[in-house]
């Protein structure tokens, strides 16, 4: 069992920069694919930026070099850098972990990511 919990959301103006962390406890981190992946009102959710645990790494084309993804399996975190924010950018982010082995997906409760100026 694997549970996440995200922070670091807020509200920022556009260009600015927010720094997600999503924090695991449970056994086993480093086995996990972690991802971020953002919901919009009345969309599905859609992944931002997957880091495997072999450590390769996909951005959603709309994030692509404006935010990073990245792990620590020692802490049993993973974090997304989000810099040069756009109002599009608004959304609510979850925190994912999936064992590709056997398909499990865990979720976190997600947190809430407003650009506005």
């Amino acid at each position: 069992q694997l549970q996440l919990v995200e922070s670091g959301g807020g509200l920022v103006r556009p260009g600015g920069s927010l720094r997600l962390s999503c924090a695991a406890s449970g056994i086993f981190f480093s086995i996990y694919d972690m991802a971020w992946y953002r919901q919009f009102p009345g969309k599905e959710r859609e992944l931002v930026a997957g880091m495997t645990t072999g450590g390769s790494i996909n951005y959603a084309d709309s994030v692509k070099g404006r935010f990073t993804i990245s792990r620590d399996n020692n802490k049993k975190t993973v974090a997304l850098q989000m810099n040069s924010l756009k109002p599009e950018d608004t959304a609510v982010y979850y925190c994912n972990a999936k064992r590709r082995t056997i398909g499990t997906v865990y979720w976190g409760q997600g947190t809430q990511v407003s650009v506005s100026s």
